[in-house]
Formats: structure tokens, C-alpha cells, sequence
């Protein structure tokens, strides 16, 4: 089943290629370290889900480029056409002269409604041209304008007219310091929108991000292409194909039906963390071996401990002892010590992957107390390796590892509604204050939500 990405504004066309970059370069990579039916199998499954065939050969990405902007489009879709690899197709892209100058309201307000027939066109174009719609991935980050608002209007369009396909919003948090002044108004305005008319966020965070840049990749000076690689790593690890537990014949084929079932139990949780080991540069990893069990043990404690990587994971952090409740109830307003799960997927890729032993995310103390962990734990395996690891893991978490940030970002924002700083700059797009306070309340219930587990 084939999935439609949809790229909005500059970050969400510039991670776009990369992911896409990624899928392409890993699934042609002769360094599978499996059998030559084995990769043809992966290679196929991934061709089904994001590329499509051209007339003269070359794999068309199945996505659709928006931004208000003209310059990044033309410098992404001519990077994928020099690539030789791949390339966007010719008419799948939209955009305007001017932006949004980072203004949730104006991308919502103005640019979604104005172009929105001419967008869901280009949409509706790409979705016929897939044989059996899985749902739509849609990139965006949450601090700027078109991405985050546009991004949300879009989604709601999208909700409403493709009610019965999935879709999944990647969003990228922004730095915790600041890009933008109004960067967390636009972001609890994107949250709360998505809250409502997505089906899962998988949500990255440039500062965790950049961190693995400069710790992990050994990076001295972190370009933003620097950072859309690693993320694009990240994304890939979770994207590419799979077997589930028991079944290695057939690649899953339904992936953003398959990560929903597994990872978002109810609405009211759907906020999704990915983390991956190992990640390293490449004169590191010239020098690393790993056994599945080393992994696996840094991977557990970088959930328990909600560590980003796995340089400076806390090793002291424990789950509480199984059936015993925990000492004294942690409120959201505090930092959890210990990260309580929903909801874990592990995909394990590379040599002697069947012989991984995942017992340890099947322990009852990492859930919450009405959750089986038959229920909430999930594997994927292939023996076909991702990139350049011989072994690999990813974890896709509904965890409250995001509790604190979006307990930060609601925050910071309240104290700047409460003195009316920046409002005019909404309003006069047609927000109503009210508008504010319900984002607030929504927010504010996730995150309660989300510290009572």
C-alpha cells in the first residue's frame, strides 16, 4: 500500500528530500548483508510505498511540495533531479510569492483557504495514482508560518475529505532558546489543531536532534542539512520495510495502519518519540562492534530514563517494582523520573536479528497499570540492514518522554497571552482570543493526561 507525503514550508521540503534521499539510497544499497530475493522483496515493498515508475526509468517520489515561497521548492526539486537517482514529479508543486513571515494565523487563515482547491488538486492527483491508498505523511515544523499553519489547515482538509485514510504529521519542535518570538504561539496553535484532525504526531526535537549531531556524528559545525540527514536516519529506520513477530514471508504492507494499531491505543494519547541505536559517524563506526544484546540494554534504559541518545543515558533510573504502586504520584508539573509507556514498537534490522532477545520491553512495570504488555509491546524485525549498521534498532514510543516540552511551550506561551503580547499580530487575520484559550485547555488536558499515567 503506498503512502502520499505532503512537504510544507522550508523545513518540511528540505526533510522531505532527505527522507526520501534516504529511503532510496538505503533500499539500492548493495551492504543489505542479505539474500539477493531477500533485497529484491525490500526493495519492491519500499518502491510500493513511496515511488512510482516513470516512463524513462527513474522512481518518481509519490509526494506533493507546498510552500509560499518559491526558492526552496525549485532548490529541492532540483537537487532530486541532478540526483539521477530519483525525482519529484513535474507537477506536483505549489507555491506563491509571498510567505507567511511566521505567522500561524496567516497560514491558516489567508494561504490555507485561498489555495485550498488548488492544493487538494494537486493531492487528489497523487492519491490516484496509487493502486491502494495506506494514508498521507505529512512534514512540517510548528514554529514558523506556512508549515505549521498551512500544515494544520491542510490536515483538516485532509481529514475531512480522506476520512478513512490515515494520516500521520511529522512535526519538528522547535529549539528550546528560539527561532521565532511568537514560535510558541504557533506551535500550541499547531498542536491543538492536530490534536484534532490527525491520527498520530511523531514529533522530533531540534535540540535532541543537534545534540546527536554534535555528540554522536562528531559534527563541529551543525548545518541544518546536518540535522534533516540524521532525522531523515531516524524516519528511515521506521519506514523502511519489516516483518511482525512470527511472520517472515511478507513484508507488512498496511506501515501507517500498522504503526497506528500499535502505537495509539486512544485519541487522547497520540504523541509519538523515535530513537535509534546505534548512531554514529562513519570513522566511529569503522572501529565498532555490537552484540543485539548491548543494544537492546541502552535502548531499554534510553526509555525508562527518556534519554534522547545514548550518550549520557542515567543509569540509576528503575521501573518501579511490577504490581507495587509508585512512591508518591509525579504530577506533570514535575519532571518524571521514570518514563511510563503506552505503547512500544521495536524494529530490529541486520545480522542474527532472530536471535535478539526483547524480554526486557515486555516487563509490566514500563506500562501503564491498565495496559497488557502483550498489548503495548510490539517487534519488527528484517535481516536486512539499514544504512551502513550491520545492527540496528529503532524505537517508536507513545511514552511521556514529551510531557516536559509540551509542558514548557504551554507555559511559556500562557505568559505571554496572559500579558496580551503579539495578539494584534492574530486577531488581525480573523483569531478571536477564545481561539487561544481553547488551545489552551486542549493542551493542557494532554499533558494532565498524559502525567496520570
Amino acid at each position: 500500500m503506498s503512502i502520499v507525503t505532503v512537504q510544507l514550508g522550508q523545513c518540511g521540503n528540505q526533510i522531505g528530500f532527505e527522507v526520501f534521499d534516504a529511503l532510496f539510497r538505503d533500499s539500492h544499497c548493495s551492504q543489505g548483508l542479505c539474500s539477493k530475493r531477500e533485497n529484491e522483496a525490500y526493495q519492491a515493498s519500499c518502491k510500493e510505498r513511496f515511488f512510482r515508475e516513470e516512463e524513462n526509468g527513474v522512481p518518481v517520489a509519490r509526494a506533493v511540495l507546498v510552500d509560499m515561497e518559491p526558492k526552496v521548492i525549485n532548490q529541492t526539486l532540483s537537487k532530486a533531479a541532478q540526483s539521477g537517482r530519483w525525482k519529484y514529479g513535474q507537477h506536483t508543486s505549489f507555491c506563491q510569492k509571498q510567505g507567511s513571515g511566521n505567522n500561524w494565523a496567516y497560514g491558516y487563515s489567508v494561504h490555507g483557504p485561498k489555495h485550498e482547491e488548488s492544493i487538494m488538486n494537486l493531492i487528489q492527483t497523487e492519491v490516484e495514482k496509487c493502486d491502494s491508498l495506506s494514508g498521507f505523511f505529512i512534514i512540517m515544523s510548528m514554529a514558523g508560518g506556512t508549515g505549521s499553519g498551512l500544515g494544520a489547515f491542510i490536515t483538516q482538509k485532509l481529514q475531512n475529505q480522506y476520512s478513512s485514510s490515515l494520516k500521520m504529521n511529522q512535526i519538528i519542535w522547535p529549539y528550546g532558546t528560539g527561532e521565532v518570538i511568537v514560535q510558541n504561539y504557533n506551535s500550541i496553535l499547531t498542536l491543538s489543531h492536530l490534536y484534532r484532525s490527525s491520527d498520530a504526531l511523531l514529533i522530533h526535537e531540534n535540540d535532541a536532534i543537534h545534540k546527536i549531531c554534535a555528540k554522536r556524528m562528531n559534527i563541529k559545525q551543525i548545518s541544518f542539512r546536518d540535522l534533516n540527514q540524521v532525522l531523515a536516519h531516524q524516519l528511515g529506520s521506521v519506514l523502511q520495510p519489516a516483518y511482525s513477530e512470527g511472520s517472515s514471508s511478507h513484508y507488512r504492507r498496511n506501515l501507517l495502519g500498522d504503526l497506528m494499531e500499535h502505537l495509539v491505543p486512544h485519541p487522547e494519547f497520540k504523541m509519538l518519540g523515535v530513537r535509534n541505536i546505534p548512531q554514529m559517524s562513519a570513522e566511529s563506526l569503522a572501529y565498532s562492534t555490537f552484540t543485539w544484546a548491548g543494544l537492546l540494554k541502552h535502548l531499554r534504559q534510553m526509555l525508562i530514563s527518556s534519554a534522547k541518545m545514548e550518550e549520557g543515558i542515567d543509569w540509576q533510573v528503575r521501573p518501579p517494582l511490577s504490581g507495587l504502586p509508585p512512591i508518591g504520584k509525579v504530577s506533570a508539573h514535575k519532571e518524571p523520573q521514570f518514563n511510563t509507556s503506552l505503547a512500544n514498537l521495536v524494529i530490529l534490522r541486520g545480522r542474527e536479528v532472530h536471535s535478539a532477545d526483547v524480554e526486557g520491553f515486555k516487563d509490566p512495570a514500563l506500562y501503564a497499570s491498565w495496559l497488557e504488555p502483550v498489548d503495548a509491546f510490539s517487534v519488527w524485525k528484517t535481516q536486512r540492514a539499514f544504512d551502513k549498521y550491520e545492527k540496528s534498532a529503532a524505537l517508536v514510543s507513545n511514552s511521556q518522554l514529551l510531557v516536559k516540552p509540551l509542558n514548557m511551550i504551554v507555559g511559556k506561551a500562557w505568559n505571554m497571552f496572559s500579558s496580551k503580547a503579539y495578539i494584534h499580530q492574530y486577531t488581525k487575520f480573523g483569531m478571536e482570543e477564545e481561539d487561544f484559550l481553547d488551545s489552551f485547555t486542549l493542551l493542557e488536558q494532554v499533558v494532565a493526561s498524559y502525567g496520570s499515567l
